[in-house]
């Protein structure tokens, strides 16, 4: 099925988070997604997009996107100009950053994010009731760790680099260099590229099978 043309969606809320992150929560329009996949969404007068995963959940009644502006950027800080009642355009969903078809209740789950790699998880933990994950967050502040509150405090591990104030200081890959994990476990990875290849050395050197990581660069 070939994807639709880009279509206008009206912004119904934005959730400033920090000083260059916000939320767009736009409307839905009976646009169907699978928890893990990403969108392009651009400004309604631009010829540039952006690929962004989405944040919210797949039965939510609208989208939501998690953005970082990018100085210099050609979306983002248009993006982040635009405010509630203003159009953005979005196309289909595509990607394959999904759990597995043979999910159970009591399947484990690692999830490893930096920045707003978060995204996913934050979609597939909004989905999935009861969902047996443990979410390991890496950024450089324990401002950054985007609305905390919507995780279980027992399954997510905020990882700091530049401040002691997160659960763990120090990044994403010492944290689990400490760590036993389960061979069983699915481990998702979304984040940038250096510290994707990092985390799946540490995985493979864990025992984790090759087939049970997956990953997806989030720049």
């Amino acid at each position: 099925m070939s994807r639709r043309p880009y279509q206008l969606h009206e912004i119904l809320e934005k959730r400033v988070l920090t000083d260059s992150t916000f939320v767009l929560r736009f409307e839905r329009k009976e646009l169907e997604f699978k928890a893990g996949q990403h969108i392009s969404v651009g400004p309604p007068n631009g010829i540039h997009t952006r690929e962004y995963s989405v944040y919210s959940a797949v039965n939510d009644n609208a989208i939501e996107i998690l953005v970082k502006e990018v100085m210099g950027g050609l979306v983002s800080p248009a993006l982040n100009h635009l405010k509630e009642g203003d159009m953005v355009v979005v196309q289909d969903p595509v990607g394959y950053f999904s759990l597995p078809v043979n999910h159970t209740p009591t399947s484990k789950y690692l999830f490893i994010a930096s920045g707003t790699g978060i995204s996913p998880f934050h979609c597939f933990v909004k989905t999935i009731p009861n969902l047996n994950y443990q979410l390991v967050h890496g950024v450089k502040y324990v401002g950054e760790a985007y609305e905390k509150h919507h995780y279980d405090k027992k399954r997510l591990t905020v990882c700091t680099s530049r401040e002691g104030k997160g659960d763990f200081y120090g990044r994403v890959t010492t944290y689990l260099q400490t760590q036993n994990i389960d061979k069983e476990t699915h481990c998702y990875v979304c984040g940038n590229c250096d510290m994707i290849h990092d985390v799946y050395d540490i995985l493979e050197e864990k025992g984790v099978p090759s087939a049970q990581i997956h990953a997806e660069v989030y720049f």
